[in-house]
């Protein structure tokens, strides 16, 4: 018997949504990603918001892939 951790296609939807204003600094690296990382992100990781230019959003909260999601008062879908 195998357990299903999966998430309902709604909340997985939400999980990968991003903030159009969340920036990062692989956003303006150009060339060849590195094959050898599994997760395609380039960059270190360090990320601001692009209206506040700085690592706290508008609501005074921190600036993340894993905190800028559906929920939060100034997230803004990107379409």
């Amino acid at each position: 018997m195998s357990i299903d951790n999966s998430l309902p296609l709604s909340d997985a939807a939400n999980a990968t949504a991003q903030c159009r204003h969340l920036r990062s600094k692989g956003m303006f690296i150009t060339g060849c990603t590195n094959p050898a990382v599994e997760d395609g992100q380039v960059g270190d990781g360090y990320c601001w918001c692009g209206q506040t230019q700085h690592t706290l959003g508008p609501d005074d909260d921190f600036v993340g892939r894993p905190t800028c999601v559906p929920g939060r008062a100034c997230f803004v879908a990107m379409v």
